[in-house]
Order: C-alpha cells, then sequence, then structure tokens
C-alpha cells in the first residue's frame, strides 16, 4: 500500500471527539544507540512488531506521521482500551528498551486528515515526560473512567497533583500498576521550579562579572565538565549559582545543586547527589544507577559545590555519571581541579578594582549603614581598600561589614592585622566563610606537609619572585630545584599562589591575605628568622650583581647568577648558578 492510501486510511479511521490518546516513547534511547546499536535495532523491530498486534488487539489508530525519533502517539475511542494496550506494551519482552507511558483523555482537534493538535495531545505529552522507562501515568480523567474497569489484576495508585510544563493547571496524576510490571519509581520528574531548580537563595545582590559570565556561559555550551578555580573567598561558589541560574532555561531535566562541603568521607558523594535530586532508595539497584536512570537523556545540569577536600571520589564519580548521561552537564567549585580527562578549568579572578570591588562594597556597607555613601572625598580610600584586599569578594564584604562602627581610615590601618578585624560575616554561611582567617585555614588544612613548609617560607616575599628566588630562600641545602619547582606547582593549583608570565618568565606571588596567613604560621615554625635570613643574603646578592660594572649581558638579564656564583660557599647552596 503507498503512504497516500496508509494515509488515507488512517484519516478514515482516527477517532475524533473525545478521544484517548498513549503517548510513550524509548527511556534513553540516545545513550542505548550509541552503546548497543545492534541490541536496540532488534528491540526496536520488536517493539514494532508489537506496536501492529497489540494495537490491533485493541481497536486503537497509531497516527502516520506523529511522533518523533522512538516516540509514538496512539489513539482510541474508549480509555479502557487505551490503558489495556498500555499494560501490554509494558509487558512485552523489549530489553534493553523500556518505555514510558502517558495517557489522556479529552477532545482532539486535527491537525490534518492524520494527525492530532491541540491540549488534549499536549497535556498527554506533558504527561508522559513526568514518567520513568516502565513506568505508565494516566490523567485524572482517564482514571475515573477507567477505575472499575481495570485490566485483571491491575490497579491504580495516585502520585499527587502536578503542574505539567506550558499548560496553566495542576494535574492529577495516577500510576497503571500489575504483578507483571515494576511498580518502584524514582520521583516523577517534575516541572516544578522549586523542585526542578533547587537553587540556594541568596539574599544580597550578585555584583559585577558581566564577562566573566559571558565567557562561562559560552565555555558551558562547549563543554561537559567546567571547574571553577580559586582561592577561598574569591566568589566561586556565587559565580557558579549565578552562571547556572542564567542558564536554568537551557536545562530541560533541570538545574540541581549538590554541596560537597559538609560531606566528610567520598564514599558518601552519591548519597549526597541522590538526595539533592530528591531521590529515595530503591532496593535492588545501586544510587548512582539510581540517579542515572533519573537523569536519563535529559539535559540537565549539575553543579558540585566544594570538592577540593574529595577530588577522588569527586573524579570517580563525575566521570561515571558524564559517561552514561551523555546530556549532563556538570559545573564544579573547587579550589583546585579535579583532573580528569574532559575537564576545563577556569581559575576564578579578584573583581576589578576600578568598579566591580568598589560596587561590591558599597553595596555592602550600605547594608550594614543605610546612610554609606561613596563620594569623591572617600573614593580614593575605598579603592585603596578593595586594592590591598586583592580584589576578593569575601574580604571585601568582611571588611564592609566593620563601617557600622570604624571610619574608612580606620579600616584601611587595621588591615595590618586583618585577620582580627575581617571577622563577622553571616550567621547562616559556613564556618570558613564568617571570618578570613577560617577562608584561608581551609586550603591550608588540604594541604601536605611539603606544601605547607614551602608555602610558610614563600610568604617572606612581600612582591612577586620567581622561582630561583624561590628555590634559594626556601630550599634546604640539600634540595634538588625541580623538587621545589613540584611543591610550587601544587600551590599554584591550589590556588594558595598566583603564577604570571612575563617578559623574564614565570613570576609568582601570594595575595596578601594568603602571605599574612603564612607569616603567621612561619612565625610558629620557628624558623622564621633563617628563612627571612636567607631572603637578605639572596636580595643582598642581586644588589651586588646590579651594582657591579663588569657584569656581562647574560648577567644583565639573570643578574643574580654571577652573584650566586660568588656567594654560594658562604651560604652552603653548591647548587646555585647552575643552568
Amino acid at each position: 500500500m503507498s503512504e497516500i492510501d496508509e494515509s488515507e486510511r488512517v484519516a478514515a479511521v482516527l477517532p475524533t471527539g473525545t478521544v484517548t490518546l498513549l503517548l510513550a516513547d524509548v527511556e534513553g534511547s540516545t545513550r542505548l544507540w550509541q552503546t548497543a546499536p545492534d541490541e536496540m535495532a532488534d528491540a526496536v523491530a520488536r517493539l514494532d512488531d508489537a506496536l501492529s498486534r497489540i494495537v490491533a488487539e485493541h481497536r486503537g489508530v497509531r497516527p502516520v506521521e506523529q511522533g518523533e525519533g522512538d516516540s509514538f502517539v496512539l489513539a482510541f475511542p474508549r480509555a479502557t482500551d487505551a490503558v489495556a494496550c498500555a499494560l501490554d506494551l509494558q509487558r512485552a519482552p523489549l530489553a534493553p528498551i523500556k518505555i514510558r507511558i502517558g495517557v489522556h483523555t479529552g477532545d482532539v482537534q486535527l491537525r490534518d486528515e492524520g494527525n492530532y493538535i491541540g491540549t488534549t495531545i499536549n497535556k498527554a505529552a506533558r504527561l508522559r515526560d513526568l514518567a520513568h522507562g516502565g513506568q505508565t501515568v494516566l490523567s485524572g480523567a482517564v482514571a475515573e473512567l477507567v477505575a472499575d474497569s481495570l485490566p485483571t489484576d491491575a490497579w491504580i495508585t495516585e502520585l499527587g497533583t502536578h503542574r505539567l510544563r506550558d499548560l496553566p493547571r495542576a494535574a492529577r496524576v495516577l500510576q497503571l500498576c500489575h504483578p507483571d510490571v515494576s511498580v518502584e519509581f524514582p520521583p516523577l520528574r517534575v516541572v516544578d521550579d522549586a523542585a526542578k531548580n533547587r537553587l540556594p537563595v541568596h539574599l544580597t545582590n550578585f555584583i559585577g562579572r558581566r564577562d566573566e559570565l559571558i565567557e562561562l556561559r559560552n565555555m558551558l555550551v562547549d563543554n561537559r565538565l567546567l571547574t571553577l578555580t580559586g582561592t577561598g573567598g574569591a566568589g566561586k561558589t556565587r559565580l557558579a549559582l549565578q552562571l547556572a541560574t542564567t542558564t536554568a532555561a537551557e536545562f530541560a531535566g533541570g538545574v540541581w545543586w549538590v554541596d560537597l562541603a559538609p560531606i566528610p568521607h567520598p564514599d558518601v558523594i552519591a548519597v549526597t547527589i541522590a538526595l539533592a535530586l530528591g531521590l529515595p532508595d530503591q532496593p535492588g539497584r545501586s544510587t548512582l544507577d539510581n540517579v542515572v536512570r533519573f537523569i536519563d537523556d535529559h539535559a540537565t545540569l549539575m553543579v558540585v559545590d566544594n570538592c577540593e577536600h574529595l577530588l577522588d571520589g569527586t573524579a570517580e564519580v563525575t566521570t561515571e555519571l558524564l559517561a552514561r548521561c551523555p546530556n549532563l552537564k556538570v559545573l564544579a567549585t573547587s579550589r583546585e581541579p579535579i583532573g580528569v580527562a574532559g575537564e576545563v578549568s577556569w581559575r576564578v579572578p579578584s573583581l576589578s578594582l576600578d568598579d566591580d570591588a568598589v560596587a561590591l562594597f558599597t553595596d555592602r556597607a550600605r547594608r550594614a549603614r543605610p546612610e554609606f555613601v561613596v563620594t569623591e572625598d572617600n573614593i580614593g580610600v575605598v579603592r585603596d581598600l578593595c586594592h590591598r584586599l586583592d580584589g576578593l569578594p569575601l574580604a571585601i564584604e568582611l571588611a564592609a561589614a566593620r563601617v557600622r562602627a570604624l571610619s574608612l581610615p580606620e579600616i584601611v590601618a587595621g588591615l595590618n592585622d586583618r585577620f582580627r578585624l575581617l571577622t563577622g560575616g553571616s550567621r547562616m554561611a559556613v564556618r570558613r566563610q564568617q571570618t578570613l582567617h577560617a577562608s584561608v585555614e581551609w586550603s591550608h588544612a588540604l594541604l601536605a606537609d611539603e606544601e605547607r613548609t614551602l608555602f610558610h617560607r614563600i610568604s617572606v616575599f612581600a612582591g612577586g619572585f620567581d622561582l630561583e628566588a624561590a628555590c634559594f630562600v626556601s630550599a634546604g641545602e640539600n634540595t634538588e630545584r625541580f623538587h621545589i619547582l613540584d611543591e610550587l606547582t601544587l600551590l599554584v593549583d591550589k590556588s594558595l599562589v598566583v603564577a604570571k608570565e612575563g617578559r623574564r618568565g614565570t613570576r609568582y606571588r601570594l595575595l596578601e591575605t594568603i602571605r599574612q596567613y603564612a607569616q603567621e604560621k612561619l612565625a610558629a615554625s620557628g624558623e622564621g628568622d633563617a628563612v627571612r635570613g636567607r631572603h637578605r643574603d639572596y636580595y643582598l646578592a642581586m644588589a651586588s650583581a646590579l651594582d657591579a660594572p663588569q657584569h656581562t649581558d647574560k648577567d644583565a638579564i639573570s643578574p643574580t647568577r654571577s652573584a650566586m656564583r660568588s656567594t654560594h660557599a658562604s651560604v652552603g647552596w653548591a647548587w646555585v648558578g647552575r643552568s
């Protein structure tokens, strides 16, 4: 029979008026076609055979062109026939595929001679979208019609009233159950914003970062794992929240927030994710399997906050989820990269000192003292304050809170002991965000012993320094140069040291807030005098080299080399001067 003849035949029998529509699709079809194409092809062939037989048995009609991909639409004059057909389809041997089905009854409209349009088919589609593979959900209208005429041994279970996407009124949803099919499923894929986008609510304005948000949004389009890194207080969490909020409409599967900060052990990462998604335990199914089944093929964004203390566990879980959920994207925050294939790491910069930092200070200061204003008389002090705080959002917010009791010059003067001054963050914030000291201490606690030692020693550099200077000032007599490089690289990765490439190679520096903390630790270690002595000797030798009239062009490029060659014996550093 030709396509025209088939279309005319369908149009002749297509039910009109009040009709029960069954809409279905294959759960995870994209993933199955990618991972098991042969099995999938065989299963789809069996599904087509089952459809031809079962639909005919229950006096249904399949519109010729209705449905996309592995989805399909069936129409029935009677609701009891549609429900019986749905049950038979779920009982058919179709592994590895599982179909999800939505059934609704209402008045229909024809788009043309062989397809439906209008509210009834839209509502049936939205019902189907709530379901999981192997699950059949019914509207309240269908349930009322079939309650006394269900298939043998079948029953229906209430699943609550839910708002359906793009439809104005909430709908009663029920599940068709039978001993031959599974009756345990994760929660429905509801579209209520409170359930779908479980993002933290902040009561303060998000300030600045316009260019950063544009760049990150573009990066999120092209990458599936994007990690925002940066030192404590740099604003990683708030930036991730803003990015998630502005892109939420692009993820039909929802935007979900997972906070790992309170989690002490990697074994509970998967459980934490499941709880964030609102998933109950499923007997006989692992937690990750439950999460994968919930995400399915839907475009989903998962924000995983504060990963730095659970890097190995986070790497393992995110790698598996990304491999099994092709439309999942992960936006992570961490003080160092997670370190897995495909990850894009983006360092969160300090706020612009020209505008964003001042704007943040002004906004937060006015919350502490509403009459506070920035004027021509005090703008210079505000900028100096923001500069001395390295543009760190947390430090700026804590400093702004002090305008309740201190003048701007008094706050600036207090920065010499900033860890005493910058306290008193929100009581609702986690402990490490209530004081600047606690924020840096969190990073320090995650360092290995050798990393801590180097971190303490390089705090003697008030400005930038290069690798040669770090080696001379920080290392012991027999320490290899590349061992210092390895440890310094780790400190850069952990956002405690800033590296910047210049005309004469890479230079490093500590933000002043970080440096003051490290100086405290250096003083407590008892080796402060020795380290400062090496610092003095290094720069004394540099000054001598620069002052010597006989230095060569090569020495001019690296003025410490000749001085080190002439002084290494006195300071006991046999390796100094090696190329």
